[in-house]
């Protein structure tokens, strides 16, 4: 009899972990070192994106953020990734383009196992009118026909088409079946986490040699660097480089004169899945009164679903984490309300949480009520700005389209400096964990983790071989393990309980759910992070 072999346990992709050593280490190099060829402030989905961009082309490249990966706006999503159907009815052909074939690009070839295909149900109720209904339907013909502009695989992306009146109910059995004529689907892409997508980002430009620096805030810029400090020691210092690019989002003009953001807040809702019953796709419902705006029912595969969302103008400050306002909430449950037979009510929403969209002021758009312009109305076209003294600054746009940003951005960057590099690769790079489809059926381990970890799945997996414990979810009812908060510290650069709970995993929107998960993320954190 042979001896039994040992256990193989699959390795993340070489040069992609992100620990608190290597932050450390990388940091000190840094800080009053040798000037790198660009610096990126922020790491959110276009900052992480630019750094990817940067590196790729053979860049040296240092990348902050005073708080964690994906700290600001991009954690707080509908995690779908759009095509651009939205635009179309306002004449952002250009916008709805760049949508589409940025989604393309995300399905097909960078992250096939973070997002995937969503259907869609928008249900013909009474308050539906037939002109209204024949309107929505050009609208997913045209979005069908930017799918095939922007050369997407009808096998990654169906038809739309219509429904009668019990395949809706079919797929939404929640709707209320009083006068329900039947219903439209259509489809989108989903992301299964968007704060996931950044970590996978970072992670791929961690592996072309970015420095990733979390917890280190820029104080202030010049075109030369900038002055930093360490906000896990309060040690300041000073990164020099020969280019900087700002992509603080909401918080850019705080760090570069003469940039004027106009923040939108959009806000979601948390309920228990079983609240709703099941939802075999996401639901577009009409918000009354208007003839281009829904809410969005999108349910997670986690137990949860989420409901949105809002678009309201934000004065003042922008706080580090936007609160949600009641009237939001109101509103959204008014909405459900309109279409739903089961009675969604305040007592029912678990969990809430509210984004910034860094729109660019351009004081253009067509007045609202009041004279005042919606914040809806504004475009939703990235910009990309150079200061006088040489800072590039990239606001506007949005998750689906954050390559194309880092790529003009980068682009700038290298045209205002003249940087020796060639042109983007990004668009044809896959990210950690991507695979085709095929290869990613095939992984031995469960499909959950497959969706959020693509080809890293079996290794995460394997962390409960030999520890069962590992195996089991952190709290009742939430399908997270504590293999998958061990694998956030040793690989993806999560320093705390916060990082695990609120980015790495979405525990924490839910409060109650994430008291209950914070003596685990509390140990998981402090057994890797004492071991590294």
């Amino acid at each position: 009899m042979s001896p039994a072999r040992p256990r193989a346990t699959p390795a993340p992709l070489a040069g992609s972990s992100l620990t608190a050593a290597r932050r450390a280490r990388e940091l000190a190099l840094t800080a009053g070192g040798p000037a790198v060829d660009v610096l990126v402030v922020g790491l959110g989905a276009t900052g992480a994106g630019v750094a990817l961009d940067a590196a790729a082309r053979g860049l040296s490249v240092a990348a902050i953020d005073a708080h964690d990966l994906a700290f600001g706006t991009s954690r707080w999503s509908s995690k779908l990734v759009h095509g651009g159907l939205r635009y179309l009815a306002s004449a952002q052909l250009d916008v709805a383009h760049e949508s589409a074939v940025e989604r393309g690009v995300l399905m097909e070839r960078t992250a096939p196992h973070l997002v995937g295909a969503q259907p869609f149900v928008l249900p013909l109720t009474p308050l539906v009118s037939r002109g209204q209904a024949a309107l929505a339907w050009a609208g997913f013909r045209a979005g069908d026909g930017l799918r095939l502009a922007a050369r997407t695989a009808r096998a990654t992306l169906p038809a739309p088409r219509r429904l009668s009146a019990v395949e809706t109910r079919h797929l939404a059995p929640a709707l209320r079946g009083t006068g329900l004529r039947g219903g439209l689907l259509s489809w989108d892409g989903r992301l299964t986490d968007d704060a996931r997508l950044v970590t996978a980002v970072a992670r791929t430009a961690a592996a072309r040699g970015a420095r990733i620096l979390t917890r280190v805030r820029a104080l202030s810029l010049t075109s030369a660097g900038a002055l930093i400090r360490d906000e896990l020691t309060g040690e300041q210092g000073e990164i020099r480089a020969r280019a900087v690019v700002n992509a603080s989002g909401v918080w850019a003009g705080g760090l570069v004169e003469g940039i004027r953001i106009r923040p939108s807040r959009g806000t979601h809702l948390v309920l228990r899945a079983e609240r709703l019953g099941p939802l075999p796709a996401g639901l577009h419902i009409p918000v009354p009164g208007e003839t281009n705006r829904f809410v969005l029912v999108l349910p997670q595969g986690d137990g949860r679903v989420y409901v949105g969302l809002t678009d309201e103008p934000v004065d003042g400050g922008v706080p580090d984490v936007p609160e949600v306002p009641e009237t939001d909430i109101g509103f959204l449950l008014d909405v459900l309300g309109s279409a739903l037979d089961v009675p969604v009510h305040r007592d029912d929403v678990v969990g809430a949480f509210a984004g910034l969209r860094p729109l660019l002021d351009t004081a253009s758009g067509e007045p609202g009520a009041g004279g005042a312009v919606r914040t809806a109305d504004v475009s939703r076209r990235h910009a990309v700005l150079t200061s006088p003294d040489g800072v590039t600054t990239v606001v506007g746009g949005k998750l689906t389209t954050y390559r194309r940003m880092a790529e003009d951005a980068v682009d700038a960057a290298v045209r205002t400096h003249r940087l020796t590099a060639g042109p983007s690769s990004t668009a044809a790079l896959p990210l950690v964990g991507a695979a085709s489809p095929a290869a990613l059926a095939a992984l031995p381990a469960p499909r959950r983790l497959i969706r959020g970890y693509g080809t890293e799945a079996p290794a995460v997996h394997a962390l409960g071989a030999d520890r069962p414990e590992l195996r089991e979810p952190v709290l009742e009812g939430h399908p997270v393990t504590r293999a998958e908060l061990v694998w956030a510290v040793r690989h993806e650069g999560a320093l705390d309980e916060a990082d695990l709970l609120d980015r790495r995993t979405r525990i924490g929107l839910v409060p109650a759910d994430r008291t209950a998960a914070l003596p685990a993320a509390r140990a998981a954190a402090g057994e890797a992070l004492g071991s590294r």
